[in-house]
């Protein structure tokens, strides 16, 4: 029994029998750009939009000028650190 390609693998196929590939000299720094790429990608930041009461806000921004840094700064980093498991919310 063989199994059905996509043309998407049907295409990688035709790429490297047809020996359109060709072998990358060093692997390593190949490895190491890609791997870069990776985690820029998984760096990247995304702009979004929510309401939130406006005492909280004006909360939020007193206490973030105590620990000196911008309020948006500080609201990233409880959802950060909300998202890792380092903070819980009580029930």
């Amino acid at each position: 029994m063989t199994a059905k390609l996509s043309a998407a693998e049907k295409a990688i196929i035709d790429y490297v029998e047809g020996e359109q590939a060709v072998s990358v000299e060093n692997i390593e720094n190949e490895k190491n750009r890609y791997t870069q790429i990776a985690r820029t990608q998984m760096n990247k930041k995304k702009a979004i939009s929510i309401r939130l009461l406006e005492t909280d806000i004006e909360r939020i921004k007193a206490k973030s000028l105590s620990q000196g840094m911008p309020y948006q700064t500080l609201i990233s980093s409880l959802i950060h650190q909300y998202a890792n498991g380092k903070i819980k919310l009580e029930a």
